[in-house]
């Protein structure tokens, strides 16, 4: 089972939601919005879809969803191959939730974000591969460092307490060990901050961040530093446990998922 989220930002105030659940279990999709939604509308004054309109609905298709496949890249463009190699994945694994996945089908005309729910993996491990975050509010400096990452090479996270923006926000600086040749190489991405602290709280030296690639430009900066992470996952350990990530009606979605 393949399971994805879709998040929204308010464009008004940056607060984001994560607002449905889409699962792919080789034949049929489902998707289902979570609570998320209902603090959306709260707070921000947000619509249901107008494709998926039923807060309590548990939509099936054997079809992807428009609002997701219009998130793809279509196999006929020029530059599919090359938009694959800098997602990093085998050609033989570019299937549309792995597209997704991988890039967040994130458009200009929207706010919205798709984003994976980690899984564990063979070794037993929390495993997920992000692109790095808020690039462009970087020095040239900084930049210029990510273009010499070389693959593995590890990064640590630096609790970033006074920004004003985002809660709790993540910054990630390289690993060299004198202070004057540290380089902060961007952000992780909001929905692995509480995973990321959970596991910090635990014990900070078994969360490692490793570059998986750097895509030099002219690769928007939204795609120019692919990384991965991992940690140990406890017996008792649930990603995005935040009640935001709960379906609406669990209920049905079980139901659904029997018959």
């Amino acid at each position: 089972m393949k399971t994805l989220f879709l998040a929204w930002q308010d464009a008004n105030s940056g607060d984001w939601f994560p607002i449905g659940k889409l699962t792919f279990d080789g034949e049929m999709y489902e998707f289902a919005y979570t609570k998320g939604i209902l603090a959306a509308i709260e707070k921000c004054g947000f619509q249901p879809l107008h494709s998926l309109p039923d807060l309590n609905k548990v939509y099936r298709s054997v079809e992807l969803f428009p609002l997701f496949s219009n998130r793809v890249l279509s196999r006929s463009r020029p530059n599919y191959k090359n938009f694959v190699e800098l997602l990093n994945l085998p050609q033989h694994e570019d299937d549309p939730i792995t597209l997704l996945a991988r890039s967040g089908g994130q458009k200009a005309t929207d706010k919205f974000e798709v984003f994976p729910c980690p899984e564990r993996d063979e070794n037993g491990l929390y495993h997920i591969h992000f692109f790095v975050r808020g690039l462009r509010h970087l020095p040239p400096a900084s930049l210029d460092r990510i273009n010499h990452l070389q693959k593995n090479e590890l990064l640590r996270l630096v609790h970033d307490f006074q920004n004003p923006y985002v809660r709790n926000a993540l910054i990630l600086r390289t690993n060299e060990s004198f202070p004057g040749d540290l380089y902060f190489v961007g952000y992780c991405p909001r929905y692995l901050v509480d995973d990321a602290f959970n596991f910090i709280g635990k014990n900070p030296e078994l969360v490692h961040i490793q570059v998986e690639r750097v895509n030099p430009a002219p690769t928007p900066l939204q795609f120019r530093l692919l990384c991965n992470m991992t940690a140990p996952w406890p017996d008792d350990f649930h990603p995005f446990s935040s009640p935001m990530y709960q379906l609406i009606r669990a209920d049905i979605a079980t139901a659904s998922r029997a018959n």
